[in-house]
């Protein structure tokens, strides 16, 4: 079975002006970037504060970039929210736009909901939207979320909606389960959060990742994605790995990525978040540059100013 949304996927950090705003100049200059990059787009995953965004702001902000010629054919949105109408509204916007799919989470407040709710939570979304173009790629992501999407009800959603649930983003962290989707769900695109599990899970059927770090390091996550399997693929796994590993020491992973984006753009308001995220202590940032410096790191073509 092709996997038309196989690659590599950032969850696209969001620039906020200093008045909190979100900033879509800076917003479509760092799109294009990782699109140069060969990366594509989960914009308003978690990385992106997409929580801490609007529903008008995240409309707002799509349309731009594709008004801006960023092709909506390398993005997948997140569109889940708590409520079924807030959902069926931003994944009909996204859908209308021509996005290649949808980045769902569950309904994430309530806890301990049964699969049965789930699955009519689900059902709605479809069948509200009602549009052939619907595709969906559920969010797993439990120890944020609170509501774990478990193997039963993606089971049940495959045979309901087969050309509208395709895929899936396994951000559990759970080897276990990640291997256990890629058994049981075979020609299902399934994507880890983390590059670090790319050379374990592609042979396995893993269409690529949706990885945070994707946000500062796309080219060499993409090299590994592309070439895992010539005599290359250990060495790219080990860089990718060096890389996530220096993030992965600063718990602080969207402060640190907008610090670094800052710090190789010469572009300080990017180290902006919205409360009630904090930013990277400047001790912090000082430490983190310097290991990124000493692991030859860079974010070539990155610039400030408009190209």
């Amino acid at each position: 079975m092709t996997m038309p949304l196989a690659g590599i996927y950032a969850p696209v950090v969001t620039p906020f002006r200093p008045d909190l705003t979100p900033d879509p100049e800076r917003f479509m200059r760092h799109c294009r970037w990782l699109v140069s990059q060969n990366c594509r787009l989960a914009v308003f995953g978690t990385n992106s504060e997409a929580n801490s965004l609007s529903v008008g702001e995240r409309k707002a902000l799509l349309e731009g970039l594709v008004e801006g010629g960023v092709p909506a054919g390398r993005m997948m949105p997140g569109t889940g929210c708590c409520s079924i109408p807030e959902t069926v509204d931003l994944t009909c916007h996204a859908v209308d736009l021509g996005v290649a799919a949808v980045l769902m989470l569950p309904p994430f407040y309530y806890k301990g909901v049964s699969e049965d709710g789930l699955f009519r939570h689900y059902s709605e979304v479809v069948q509200q939207v009602g549009d052939e173009r619907l595709r969906i790629c559920l969010y797993h992501i439990p120890q944020v979320s609170g509501v774990p999407i478990p193997l039963g009800l993606i089971e049940r959603l495959i045979k309901a909606y087969p050309d509208s649930v395709v895929g899936i983003k396994d951000s559990s962290g759970d080897w276990a389960n990640l291997a256990a989707m890629l058994d049981a769900f075979p020609g299902f695109q399934i994507f880890p959060a983390s590059e670090g599990l790319l050379s374990r899970s592609l042979p396995l059927g893993a269409a690529g990742c949706i990885s945070a770090t994707a946000n500062v390091n796309p080219a060499g996550i993409h090299r590994l994605w592309a070439d895992w399997q010539s005599e290359a693929g250990p060495g790219l796994q080990a860089d990718a790995d060096r890389i996530r590993t220096i993030f992965a020491r600063f718990p602080m992973m969207i402060a640190a990525m907008k610090a670094v984006v800052a710090h190789y753009a010469c572009d300080p308001d990017w180290r902006i978040v919205r409360p009630p995220l904090d930013q990277l202590p400047a001790d912090q940032t000082e430490a983190l540059i310097g290991e990124l410096d000493r692991a030859g790191f860079a974010m070539p073509g990155l610039v400030a100013e408009p190209a």
